[in-house]
């Protein structure tokens, strides 16, 4: 399993603003980006889908900024990626969108659909596709891999608070 580096971006940020030593003080989308060394405008769509999604405050004006919206004991990661990486298609066989428009399925809150295994094998990519189990081990192993992340929230990552407040001032 592999994350996108927008999850990736997004957890740094939810952590950047976790060690803010005031949990009111504001921070700016380039101190985060400075920090990581990251893309400022790439920042920025990540910043406003957490503040959609209510992980993130943002406060408009000449002294605005961001900071986090609930306490990092509330911001469960295995719910918070579910939540932001566009999908979960580790296989060609977990297609993000069937053929012909149908709906996406979400088994187990995931964004993953099966292929139409109805396609002809031409349009499908394996012809072993329908048949095959080994679709099902990647699905119970993916699972697995998100039930972990469920077990842990920003908090429980945030031990070492200082020294992650002193790496990232």
């Amino acid at each position: 399993m592999r994350l996108t580096n927008y999850s990736d971006y997004a957890l740094r940020s939810l952590i950047y603003l976790a060690v803010k030593p005031d949990q009111y003080s504001l921070a700016n989308i380039s101190d985060i980006a400075n920090s990581y060394n990251i893309s400022k405008s790439h920042l920025t769509k990540i910043i406003h889908q957490l503040g959609q999604l209510g992980y993130i405050d943002s406060v408009r004006g000449k002294n605005g900024g961001i900071r986090l919206a609930c306490a990092p004991k509330d911001i469960n990661l295995g719910v918070l990626i579910k939540q932001i990486e566009p999908d979960f298609a580790l296989v060609e066989c977990f297609a993000t969108h069937l053929p012909n428009g149908e709906r996406q399925a979400h088994a187990k809150g995931l964004p993953i659909t099966l292929i139409d295994e109805s396609a002809p094998t031409s349009k499908v990519g394996c012809v072993i596709s329908p048949v095959c189990q080994l679709k099902g081990v990647f699905f119970e192993a993916l699972t697995a891999f998100i039930a972990v992340l469920e077990r842990y929230t920003l908090a429980d990552v945030m031990n070492n608070e200082a020294e992650l407040a002193a790496l990232l001032s």
